[in-house]
């Protein structure tokens, strides 16, 4: 028996990086997934590689429709809904006086109203289970969402909402069953940073900054976050609810 046998979850944004470490490693401990994202080709080629167990759904996490039709695609699909991943994410560099409001909104939508999106229309679909059945929802915040750089403005100030939010929600949805805890990744390894590092002035010498950012000397893989998303979509941390879950190498110490 896999850790999340027979569970459902979806993971938004789980087409590469991140989400797409997220949907394969829930679908290798037995759960079925439906993977939500823009990025249509690239999700199909997932669900299309690890089979029968995931749907693919095209959808844009800002959209309080395209959350509706993911639910009603999960429930038509799988039959009920017992774990959220509310993974999908964006960032743009820029102190406050380089920012523009259309960043700013563009962030904002995505990172806070997404999740806000996400975890109501999670909840909808769990209170269905029971208070003994619940479930999870996993909001992907970030170690900035706990400290602040003068170059990520508007991305410090998006996940530090996804993570009172988080509480938020948690204390709500404790009287159906339903927990709701964020996870901190530090710097890892995904195609998003991988483009961030490229546009740098120096490749390099940004990647070893970022290394020697976190106290551990490294910069993390995405089976590092992965890893945490499993123990919390399982039956494992049954008990744990309202949590910061720092996946950073110290970064946020």
């Amino acid at each position: 028996m896999g850790r999340v046998e027979g569970k459902v979850v979806i993971v938004s944004g789980g087409a590469t990086g991140l989400g797409e470490s997220h949907v394969r490693t829930l679908v290798g401990e037995g759960a079925r997934v439906v993977l939500t994202d823009v990025k249509e080709e690239q999700g199909r080629a997932v669900a299309a590689d690890l089979g029968d167990a995931v749907h693919f759904v095209t959808h844009d996490v800002t959209e309080e429709d395209g959350w509706r039709n993911v639910l009603r695609e999960t429930l038509a699909t799988f039959g009920g809904l017992d774990g959220l991943v509310n993974n999908a994410g964006v960032v743009v560099a820029g102190t406050i006086e380089e920012l523009s409001l259309e960043d700013w909104r563009r962030i904002q939508s995505v990172n806070v109203d997404g999740t806000f999106l996400g975890c109501k229309i999670a909840v909808e679909g769990m209170k269905a289970n029971g208070r003994k059945r619940g479930g999870s929802i996993i909001n992907i915040s970030s170690a900035s969402g706990l400290y602040a750089k003068s170059t990520l403005a508007a991305y410090n100030t998006s996940k530090a909402a996804v993570t009172m939010l988080t509480k938020s929600v948690a204390l709500h949805t404790g009287q159906y069953g339903i927990r709701c805890n964020s996870v901190h990744p530090g710097t890892v390894m995904t195609p998003m940073v991988q483009a961030f590092i490229d546009q740098s002035p120096d490749p390099e010498g940004g990647l070893e900054g970022m290394r020697l950012e976190h106290p551990m000397g490294t910069v993390g893989e995405p089976s590092d976050v992965s890893g945490i998303v499993l123990y919390l979509a399982s039956d494992e941390s049954k008990f744990a609810t309202g949590g910061e879950y720092r996946i950073d190498g110290g970064l946020a110490l």
